[in-house]
């Protein structure tokens, strides 16, 4: 288990006197509100460009499909990522990811400018923004720990969620305003966002290149591998992850649920696909300024089956405002449910595996996110879209029992600091 000894975690004060964390929180915030703005523009112009000669259910199939091709080259790519991570400048890497991600913007941008957006575009570009964000997350996860002292790490992972819930906020309700006006504008949008996160990056000065370890590259993916599967509660908490977000993955459906469940347009998209972001900013706020100290592990798996339960209500409701509430819930349980999960995994990874590592991880989050888009597209055209939330939702309940009883340790986890 994850244990450190002493008591005594340094105040907030102590983690805003880090400038270089500034910086690369900075950078992360204007990385996820760009990101953000960017994924509710391309599945609302993907539903509405679909909807012009399709039906709702191939429809929603479509906007899933978004997520599948955006998984394939994060899965295929995820191992070099990680290796890359703890080989090379990692302020480096992150720009190469910062510029993949500026070219699909612009290249969206000026498609839709000039008329020529279509499906087959908009799956292409997907498959480019995967393959940026296959580099990007081992290279942010492990760059963090290396601006702050270990003792500021698990206020650090606070702040790191409060910087991409907050942006999850203000991202969805953006992206929902601009697409009323044209997706073109959200797309520029996103752009300018992507280069502000990127002149960040170049504002960190300390050194960003881990000590790289002896052996080949694929020595060296083989060792990350193994390391997760014998650190049994690094592997249950990410596979957890995976499988309780890939079956209650209801956020997928939210452009279905706006204009054919709830019939609240546009306007009514932003705010729900902004409501998850509000309850996880609320608890991240709170975990930042109050660390989990004990029974860490029982917390994340209260966690994730409020996760799956919130996710129930909304499949079921027909009124806007409870809608609302139980994605605000899900948001919140499921912030509840990350801190823990990246604190255990950062604090008992070594810096040198931080890559490797962070890329097994990002390959099972990109799995219960993206992956779970295209599940949810395919139940959804098999059981409706309310069928769907609902069997993600008791889905994600039954996982939290199971690998409550499969993870012994995981669910006996106690301190993060």
């Amino acid at each position: 288990m994850a244990q450190a000894p002493s008591d005594d975690v340094p105040s907030a004060r102590a983690l805003l006197r880090e400038r270089d964390y500034l910086f690369f929180w900075s950078s992360r915030w204007s990385g996820s509100f760009a990101s953000q703005i960017q994924s509710v523009a391309m599945g609302w112009h993907m539903y509405a460009l679909a909807r012009e000669t399709r039906g709702v259910a191939e429809s929603a199939l479509l906007v899933g499909m978004i997520g599948l091709v955006t998984f394939i080259p994060l899965l295929l790519l995820t191992l070099p990522a990680g290796e890359t991570a703890d080989r090379y400048d990692r302020k480096k890497v992150l720009l190469c990811c910062f510029a993949g991600e500026i070219f699909t913007v612009a290249t969206l941008a000026f498609a839709t400018w000039k008329g020529a957006a279509s499906v087959p575009l908009l799956l292409g570009v997907a498959v480019v923004f995967g393959a940026s964000r296959a580099f990007f997350a081992p290279s942010n996860t492990a760059l963090g720990p290396m601006l702050v002292p270990r003792a500021l790490l698990p206020r650090a992972i606070a702040w790191n969620s409060l910087a991409w819930q907050t942006a999850a906020i203000a991202g969805p309700a953006a992206g929902g305003l601009l697409v009323r006006i044209s997706p073109a504008d959200a797309y520029a949008a996103a752009l300018v966002l992507y280069v502000v996160a990127a002149i960040s990056v170049t504002m960190i000065r300390k050194n960003a290149k881990p000590e790289v370890q002896p052996g080949s590259r694929l020595q060296l993916m083989k060792e990350g591998l193994s390391y997760v599967w014998r650190q049994k509660i690094v592997f249950g908490a990410i596979s957890l992850d995976l499988f309780a977000v890939l079956l209650g993955g209801a956020t997928a459906l939210l452009p279905v649920f706006a204009r054919d469940v709830l019939h609240v347009g546009a306007e009514g998209f932003g705010l729900l696909r902004a409501s998850p972001a509000v309850g996880a900013t609320c608890v991240a706020l709170w975990l930042a300024a109050n660390p989990i100290r004990a029974k860490a592990g029982p917390i994340m798996f209260i966690g994730v089956a409020v996760f799956g339960a919130a996710t129930l209500v909304f499949g079921l409701s027909k009124m806007l405002w409870l809608s609302v509430a139980a994605l605000v819930m899900l948001g919140g349980a499921d912030m509840l449910s990350v801190y823990v999960r990246q604190t255990l995994v950062q604090l008992v990874t070594p810096d040198a595996m931080r890559g490797r590592v962070a890329a097994v991880s990002s390959v099972f989050i990109g799995a219960s996110n993206e992956l779970g888009e295209f599940e949810s597209g395919v139940v959804a055209r098999i059981l409706g879209p309310v069928g769907a939330a609902v069997f993600g939702g008791a889905g994600a309940i039954a996982v939290t029992a199971i690998w409550a009883r499969l993870f012994p340790d995981l669910r006996k986890a106690d301190r993060l600091v």
